[in-house]
């Protein structure tokens, strides 16, 4: 309770100082999501209009999440169109973009790389570990990002971005202030910032306070013990205007969250222990901005990070005396340049390269009777993946049509000393590219179809992955080649004053999928023996829509559903996870100070089951049952007070994501206050 007290001491104390005027810098930075030059970033790595971007592209941005009172990052993207959430645990939340996720899907921080070398295959936790109330806003890639990125962005690229710091004429303090509570002890939380800007300088800071108790279910499910825990976060950005050209802006980020349990371990594995105490990730990075206007080189970025993330799994079964702690860090360093560059109105581009070094620490202790004994972690200690690549993506627009094409060479060396099977080094490499053509049909609208190949490379959790994941005992494989994909899609646009919608048709053919097979009749303490080789060939294909309609001033309306399919050729079966028709509806109505959010999610019956699926505890037999969700958010500002309340799951309906390990929440009420001077 202390913690609270300091967060509000200081939140207000440069407010009390100065006197200022709060007009600064708000907490809550104004996206115009209706606006007709949205500008997005991850696309082609430099900005570019939604409307003439060839790309399935979207943005949750902060006034979304606020008002709906999203809990996680993961979780606010789960009102996103095109983004399907599983979550194992309440600690975690996994999105699928086009039937993919995990290493598979690339997240990322402001540009850098947030999927490392460790990056799970299938769902995990990662995205979990971004503070939410720390960005002002995420973009999601659909189907791309390889070109632009590098590795993992088979199914699409998730990038989340700190707020944007702006300077100003005058000296001026701002602060904030928001709490949330939710009924059945489900959450309390409380963060406070502090916001400063003069001509040269804006600074940002925030201190997050969190505890969510156990999830209580709807209908028959009731709470689901141990699912809560609890989380400590700070945050610092600062921006500093060297001269008329150049700037440097600094950023580090710190995530501590510890019990977070694995429900359906303890629920459905017989665990008596199965958690991650603590979960914590550690981003910094200087990034300096020069406008060069040199010929064709418009501008140079130039970023140095560094980025640390520490996992300790404590296991213990019912009954049994060992307890099993596993304990895996990863620390990366990362530095790219880049240039954009740009003739007359036709050519736009950018052009640079980045290097990323991973150095994996992991060891395990088995404790019995008090006795500690050290054996191998579920990684060799001490391996490492180095990544270089240079790229280039280009957009060039001809009038009525928009050509975009880019490419990508990556190479890596990655080091993997087993104590059993001795020193590996493998130099896997990948060239890929993407290419569409764009026609606009009016001001208002275009068609576009393009073609981009994807890779990932073969990464530490692939190759040396000895131990307990899931439902099965994972042994390692030291001969790996990366995956690849090759996307087509056609896409059509639209967009006016009044009504914004989009429609995708894609398919992806994935070849030498790294994918796990089961060795024999093989099992190791009591769990099914698989290793991961090139085996699989597949294919996912799918359809994505999106409306919005301004009915008038006040109302609003919006409606997204996607469909997905995916075939295993290798084994004529599904591929795993692929989540089912899903989408959302909603009515939104806005005047004054007041906003009546009314929203209807829904998923169907998923059916269709691979071998792994029907072998996976978290899924029922027969497959996941369809649901239907209503939730109403309302809230009301007045001066530099918001009060937002937010009823969900109003019928009490049983009801679980694709593949969860956990049942989503029963009716409930969740209510923030924010404070904003």
């Amino acid at each position: 309770m202390n913690k609270f007290y300091l967060i509000g001491f200081l939140t207000f104390l440069p407010r009390i100082i100065s006197g200022n005027s709060p007009d600064s810098i708000s907490v809550h930075d104004t996206l115009l999501s209706r606006t007709l030059s949205e500008v997005v970033i991850t696309a082609n790595r430099f900005g570019s209009t939604g409307i003439n971007t060839p790309e399935a592209i979207k943005i949750a941005g902060e006034p979304a999440i606020m008002k709906n009172q999203l809990r996680t990052a993961p979780e606010a993207l789960s009102i996103t169109p095109g983004v399907f959430v599983q979550k194992t645990n309440h600690g975690g939340g996994s999105p699928f973009l086009r039937g993919l996720t995990g290493n598979q899907t690339l997240l990322l921080i402001d540009g850098i790389r947030l999927s490392n070398s460790t990056t799970r295959y299938g769902p995990n936790q990662y995205f979990n570990t971004i503070d939410v109330f720390s960005i002002e806003k995420m973009e999601v890639l659909r189907g791309s990002g390889s070109v632009q990125y590098g590795s993992d962005a088979i199914g699409g690229t998730i990038q989340a971005f700190s707020h944007q710091l702006r300077t100003t004429d005058e000296a001026l303090w701002g602060s904030s202030l928001l709490t949330r509570f939710g009924t059945h002890g489900m959450e309390q939380s409380i963060r406070g910032g502090i916001t400063f800007s003069n001509s040269r300088i804006a600074l940002r800071s925030g201190i997050s306070l969190r505890n969510f108790g156990d999830i209580v279910g709807g209908d028959t499910t009731g709470k689901q013990s141990p699912t809560g825990y609890r989380e400590f976060d700070y945050d610092l950005k600062g921006k500093i205007i060297l001269s008329e050209k150049t700037s440097a802006t600094i950023l580090y980020q710190d995530v501590n969250q510890m019990n977070v349990p694995v429900y359906h371990k303890v629920a459905l594995e017989n665990y008596a222990i199965n958690k991650m105490d603590p979960q914590k990730r550690k981003l910094a990075y200087l990034r300096m901005d020069h406008d060069m206007n040199l010929g064709i080189f418009k501008s140079v970025s130039v970023t140095a990070s560094f980025q640390n993330s520490r996992e300790i799994r404590e296991m213990q079964k019912n009954g049994a005396a060992t307890l099993r702690i596993e304990n895996d860090k990863v620390r990366t360093l990362g530095f790219s340049a880049e240039s954009v560059v740009e003739t007359a109105e036709i050519w736009t581009g950018i052009i640079g390269f980045e290097v990323y070094n991973d150095l994996v620490n992991s060891t395990r202790t088995d404790i019995s009777a008090g006795n500690a004994v050290g054996k191998r972690g579920l990684y060799p200690d001490g391996s490492s993946m180095v990544s270089m690549a240079g790229f280039t993506v280009n957009s060039f627009d001809l009038g009525k049509w928009i050509i975009t094409a880019g490419t990508r060479f990556n190479t890596y060396e990655i080091k993997v000393n087993d104590e059993a099977l001795g020193l590996t080094r493998l130099t896997p490499s990948a060239l890929v590219g993407n290419l569409a053509l764009l026609r606009k049909l009016s001001a208002t609208s275009n068609l576009f179809a393009s073609l981009n190949t994807g890779f990932r490379a073969p990464s530490i959790d692939d190759l040396g992955t000895l131990g307990i994941v899931d439902f099965r005992y994972e042994t390692p494989n030291l001969d790996l080649k990366p995956e690849s994909s090759v996307q087509y899609q056609i896409g059509y646009k639209y967009l006016d004053r009044k009504v914004r919608g989009e429609i995708y048709i894609y398919r992806n053919q994935l070849y030498n999928l790294i994918t796990r097979s089961r060795v024999g009749e093989q099992v190791i303490e009591g769990y099914p023996v698989y290793q991961k080789e090139n085996s699989g060939k597949s294919f996912i294909q799918g359809i994505e829509t999106a409306w919005d309609y301004d009915f008038s001033q006040a109302w609003s309306f919006h409606g997204d559903i996607t469909y997905t399919y995916g075939q295993n050729l290798t084994k004529n079966e599904p591929v795993r996870r692929i989540p089912p028709l899903y989408g959302r509806i909603a009515a939104e109505y806005s005047a004054g100070n007041w906003l009546l959010n009314i929203e209807w999610l829904a998923a169907a019956k998923q059916s269709r089951l691979a071998q792994g699926d029907k072998d996976d505890n978290r899924i029922p037999e027969g497959g996941t049952p369809g649901w239907n969700i209503f939730n109403i958010n309302g809230s009301y500002s007045w001066k530099f007070i918001t009060i937002d309340l937010s009823l969900r799951n109003i019928l009490n309906t049983d009801y679980r994501y694709h593949g969860s390990g956990v049942n989503g929440y029963g009716r409930s009420l969740f209510l923030t206050v924010g404070i904003d001077i």
